[in-house]
Parts: structure tokens; sequence; C-alpha cells
């Protein structure tokens, strides 16, 4: 009976783990419909294993590069960012001249952004001087590689969109910590933070506010010269600006202007 029980339980550990897999069999197109299925029904978990095992089992052909580049949206929309980045830094770098490349470009910058929504997506719970603009960085230089070595891509001018909404965050973060750093009168870092801000993002709508910092904290540590130079930029870019009357107490942030 000992040697029965031992041979069944042995019989069944060994038995194929496909036996129970409905998609055994299948086809490369078979796997690709049902995976395309599962996405527009948004089943992201179905879609993701019917890609993966199409990879695997098919790893050449059209089909499977169409499932390396929809796993990384899968991945995406299955709350996977970190795998969505992967997949499509692995087909870009597989597929260097495949006609949608662009789209993986595309869809790393989106990754990233949606991942920190610019940088503004929850600012009313989080002090901007904690946040990590990481994200933001590295979608602005997915969106630019896109950009430029796609200019006629049909992603291109959102690319461009997000690009300059990324700007605008960016310097947006900078003066805020300019700002944080000149209400705790620690005014030479919100001088250098406010300069950073002026040097790196010249067109962003924060500069204003940043070349005011420089001129109030210029003034703070008594350096005269440098506060005369940054007020002259000031008058000049902004001759009628609010923070001559308003000071650094802004109402209503840039973003919320939208």
């Amino acid at each position: 009976m000992l040697a029965v029980f031992a041979i069944a339980i042995f019989a069944g550990c060994s038995s194929n783990p496909t036996e129970h897999d409905e998609t055994a069999g299948w086809s490369a197109g078979r796997l690709y419909a049902a995976a395309k299925e599962a996405q527009g029904e948004g089943s992201w978990e179905t879609a993701t294993k019917m890609l993966e095992k199409l990879e695997a089992r098919y790893p050449y052909g059209r089909f499977a590069q169409q499932a390396q580049l929809e796993l990384a949206y899968v991945y995406w929309k299955s709350n996977e960012p970190g795998s969505a980045l992967a997949a499509a830094d692995r087909f870009i770098k597989l597929h260097p001249n495949h006609p949608a490349v662009d789209y993986a470009y595309y869809l790393k910058g989106l990754v990233n952004f949606n991942e920190d929504l610019g940088l503004v997506g929850h600012l009313s719970n989080q002090d901007l001087t904690e946040r990590d603009p990481k994200a933001a960085r590295e979608a602005f230089d997915s969106f630019k590689e896109l950009v430029t070595r796609f200019p006629n891509s049909k992603y291109a001018a959102d690319s461009i969109k997000r690009m300059n909404y990324l700007v605008n965050a960016l310097a947006s973060l900078e003066v805020h910590v300019a700002r944080y750093y000149m209400k705790r009168g620690a005014y030479i870092a919100a001088a250098n933070r406010a300069q950073v801000a002026v040097e790196t993002y010249p067109q962003a709508p924060a500069i204003e506010e940043a070349m005011f910092i420089l001129v109030a904290a210029y003034d703070k540590l008594g350096m005269n010269d440098l506060r005369d130079d940054a007020e002259r930029v000031m008058k000049k870019n902004f001759p009628n600006s609010r923070y001559y009357t308003e000071g650094l107490e802004r109402k209503v942030p840039w973003w919320k202007l939208w």
C-alpha cells in the first residue's frame, strides 16, 4: 500500500503543468487575438498573460515584436510602471529601427509623466520640497528623444505639450524650494535655487517669482551689486510684476490657473 501511495504521489508531481492550460497549442495569432480582446475589455492581467505566453512560445516574428511593445502598455495599465519601462527599453534596444519605436519612447514618457503627474498631481497633499523630480526629468528626456529623432511622429505634438508642462513644473519646484529657504532665512540657498531656475528654465512662468527671490535674497545678504543687477533684469522683463506689491505670498499657483 505504501508503494502504491508513493507511486501515486510521484505520478501527481510529475504531471505536465500544461495539461490544464487552455492555451496549450494555440498559434501566435490566436494568442495575440486573445490578448487584444482582453485589452479591449480592460482585463489587463489576462492580456499580460497572453502576451507573455506569446513571446515565450513564439520569440520570433511580427507577433513577438508586437507582443513586446504591447506588453509595455499593458504593464503600465496594470499599475506596474517599472515593468512597463523595462519592456519599453527592451523593445527599443532590440528593435531600434522598428516603425513603432517612436511609440516606445512616447510610452516611456507617459509612464514617467503619469507616475509623477508632472510634479503637481498631489501638490495639495505633499510639500514640494519633499518631492523627487526624477520621474518628471526622465519623462522629459523620453519626450525630447522622440521629438528629436522623430519630428514627424504622430506623437510629437503631444510630446511637445507635455515637455512644456514639465518645464513649468520643474521650474515651479525650484522656485518653491527657493521660497522655502527664503522664509527660513537661508538666503544663500534661496538665491542659489532661484538662479538654477532662471538659468535652466528661462521661459517658464515661474521665472518671474525666481527673479523676485533673487532680488530679495541678495538684498537680505547685503550684496547690493548683485541685487541691483537682478532688479534691472526683473524690471526689464516683468515691469508690472505683482510681486512688487504682493511679495512671496502667492494665493494661486501657476498650475491652478489652467
